[in-house]
């Protein structure tokens, strides 16, 4: 059945149970955007054909003669009296990994039964890939752009190579932690078995582990980096870019930061705002499913946490 011929909104409602990749902007939480999306699709079920109101059976007339048995329309259900039928707040959500308040980018929402879903994939450790823009030169009391400069660094000495070399030791330097926190040596033949299974993940899952670096764009005192990563958070990302600035006898700070792949979804699966809607949430919903079925192990998960209820 297309989308466009359904006019109900109950059965538009039983499809919006999955996973919505959504674009989250900057500088709002995911609880915000999460508000945002929902009350969108809610006033747009409201305008469709809804359920009328409940009936209550009224018995009319004098009790010496005999009376009309009425069924009426039910005011206490009426939409002008206990409001629209849906709601943000009708709607159940899991976020698989919060994105940061100044972070844009991939953000990944299970709705309704798709909520399962959404906690088997945060379960799986993904790895999610940054874009982060950079400024050498200066710094800030909360290492983003956002923050008040307390102090400012030469940066002309910095050349494209030095900050690549830097790169690559930061990466070669966690993926050793990913093995030694496994209580493997990084040269051993078990550390090539644990690595031919796939990624190497750390045994305590909050130990963050930069598994890429690498540059993408240098112009000083503007740069950009791409750090692919996991157990990561915000705050976690602006203290490498200062870091690297340090290492490079300057300073840096982050200016914008985006989520450009979590997991399988990419930057280009992800709704705009301008797309909350519900035929481009209902496709991308169906497209997400077909995804999921294909991702072997974590399809195979799924569908032992579906069989225990």
């Amino acid at each position: 059945m297309a989308y466009k011929a359904i006019a109900d909104a109950p059965v538009v409602w039983n499809l919006l149970n999955g996973v919505v990749c959504l674009y989250k902007s900057a500088g709002q939480s995911c609880k915000a955007t999460k508000h945002s999306f929902f009350i969108k699709l809610a006033s747009e079920l409201n305008s469709m054909k809804v359920r009328p109101p409940y009936t209550y059976v009224d018995i009319d007339g004098p009790t010496t003669k005999q009376m009309d048995v009425i069924v009426r329309p039910s005011y206490a259900d009426n939409p002008l009296v206990c409001g629209p039928r849906y709601s943000a707040d009708d709607f159940k959500s899991f976020v698989t990994t919060p994105l940061g308040f100044n972070t844009s980018g991939v953000m990944i929402l299970g709705v309704n039964k798709g909520t399962k879903k959404a906690f088997v994939i945060r379960e799986q450790s993904p790895l999610r890939t940054y874009r982060l823009k950079c400024a050498l030169g200066y710094e800030t009391d909360n290492l983003f752009a956002t923050g008040k400069v307390i102090g400012e660094v030469r940066y002309k000495h910095v050349k494209q190579h030095a900050m690549e070399k830097h790169l690559s030791i930061v990466q070669a330097s966690h993926q050793r932690i990913a093995y030694e926190s496994n209580g493997v040596d990084p040269a051993s033949q078990e550390a090539y078995e644990l690595a031919v299974r796939g990624l190497v993940r750390p045994r305590d899952s909050k130990i963050p582990i930069i598994y890429g670096a690498k540059l993408i764009s240098f112009n000083p005192p503007d740069f950009t980096i791409e750090l692919s990563c996991i157990n990561e958070y915000e705050d976690y990302l602006f203290a490498q870019v200062h870091t690297l600035g340090h290492r490079l006898n300057s300073t840096a700070t982050c200016t914008a930061i985006q989520c450009v792949h979590h997991s399988f979804f990419k930057l280009e699966d992800a709704l705009l705002m301008k797309h909350w809607t519900l035929e481009e949430v209902v496709a991308n919903i169906a497209n997400n499913n077909r995804l999921l079925r294909k991702q072997g192990r974590l399809s195979d998960n799924l569908n032992r946490y579906a069989a225990k209820g």
